[in-house]
C-alpha cells in the first residue's frame, strides 16, 4: 500500500501509518508521527546523546492539536550512522530532506540543546519552513572547541557507557536525579546506547559550529527557554539569545540541561501558550 507524499516520492506506509524511515544519499532517518493529523506541525529535535524518546514526557500536551513529528539525529537512535565527522549545515539539511519527503511545507520548529542550532540554522537559511521557533536550552556557541576535542578523546578510550553517569549529572539536577532512580536508568541506558561513531560525529557538529554572526538574520517569533542550572547552557546564554533575536520571549525554569524532561508540565506549557495560545514572544 503507497501513499502520496510530494511530487515524485512515494512513501510506503504500514497499518495505516507512514513507514517511519526516509533515506537520502547517504543516511537514512527514523522519525514518528502522532497526533491531529491535518493539524499544526509540531517537529522536535533532541540533543547529543539522546534520541526522540526525550520528548515522552512533553508531547502527550500536544498531540490534541497538533500533528507532532519527532526523529532521530543522524548518528543516534535509529537513523543510521553516516561516517563523520558531520557539519550544522548536514543536520539542518536532514531536517529540510525530511519535511520535503514527507510533504510538510511548514512546522513549528522545537529544538534543545544541538538541536536547538539545527533549529536557528533553519530560521537562518529556510525561514519561510518555519512557523514559529523554541530554542531550548542551547546557545550561538556551545562550549569550547578544547571540551568538545576531550569528549571525544574519553569516548574514545572509554566507550560510550562511561559517558552515561556523567551526562546524567549535566542532563539533570542532583535533587532530580535522586528522586527518580527508574528514570535516571533509563536515561542511562539510553545514552549508553548511542552510536559512539555517531556520538562522537555530533561532537563535531557542536566544536566547529558558531552562529553568532548569523543570530541577527532570525527574524522568526521565537520562545527561547533555559534551565536554572544548566551547566551546559547556562541562562547566561539564553539571555544572550533572547537579545539578539528581534522578535523573543524567554522563560527560565528550575531545571539541568534536559528541561523538557525535568520540568516537563512547566515546558509544555510555556510551548503551548506561545504556540496554542498564540502568545506574543514580545509579549
Amino acid at each position: 500500500m503507497l501513499i502520496w507524499a510530494a511530487p515524485g516520492d512515494w512513501l510506503p506506509v504500514f497499518w495505516g501509518k507512514q513507514m517511519p524511515e526516509v533515506e537520502d544519499r547517504d543516511v537514512q532517518l527514523y522519525y514518528e508521527l502522532s497526533g491531529a493529523r491535518g493539524g499544526r506541525v509540531l517537529m522536535f529535535s533532541n540533543s547529543l546523546g539522546s534520541n526522540l524518546h526525550m520528548w515522552d514526557k512533553v508531547v502527550p500536551r500536544f498531540e490534541a492539536n497538533c500533528h507532532v513529528l519527532r526523529y532521530d539525529m543522524r548518528g543516534h537512535g535509529k537513523s543510521s550512522v553516516p561516517a563523520g565527522p558531520y557539519t550544522i549545515d548536514q543536520l539542518g539539511g536532514d531536517v529540510l530532506f525530511l519535511l520535503d519527503r514527507l510533504g510538510i511545507e511548514r512546522v513549528d520548529l522545537c529544538g534543545l540543546s544541538v538541536g536547538g542550532m539545527i533549529a536557528m540554522w533553519i530560521a537562518i537559511h529556510a525561514p519561510e519552513r518555519l512557523g514559529r521557533l523554541i530554542l531550548a536550552n542551547t546557545a550561538v556557541r556551545i562550549g569550547t572547541r578544547e571540551g568538545w576535542e576531550q569528549r571525544i578523546a574519553t569516548v574514545e578510550t572509554a566507550g560510550m557507557a562511561s559517558l552515561a553517569a556523567a551526562s546524567l549529572e549535566r542532563w539533570f539536577t542532583r535533587g532530580y536525579r535522586e528522586e527518580h532512580p527508574d528514570e535516571m536508568g533509563a536515561m542511562r541506558d539510553m545514552i549508553a546506547a548511542v552510536d559512539a561513531n555517531g556520538y562522537k560525529a555530533g561532537c563535531a557538529v557542536l566544536r566547529d559550529t558558531d552562529l553568532r554572526t548569523e543570530i541577527p538574520d532570525i527574524s522568526v517569533s521565537t520562545l527561547v527557554i533555559t534551565g536554572k542550572h544548566d551547566p551546559a547552557t547556562p541562562p547566561s546564554d539564553g539571555l544572550a539569545l533572547h537579545a539578539a533575536l528581534r522578535d523573543s520571549k524567554y522563560v527560565e525554569l528550575d531545571a539541568s540541561h534536559i528541561s523538557a524532561w525535568e520540568r516537563a508540565d512547566e515546558f509544555a506549557e510555556a510551548v503551548h501558550s506561545f504556540l496554542i495560545n498564540g502568545e506574543r514572544a514580545d509579549g
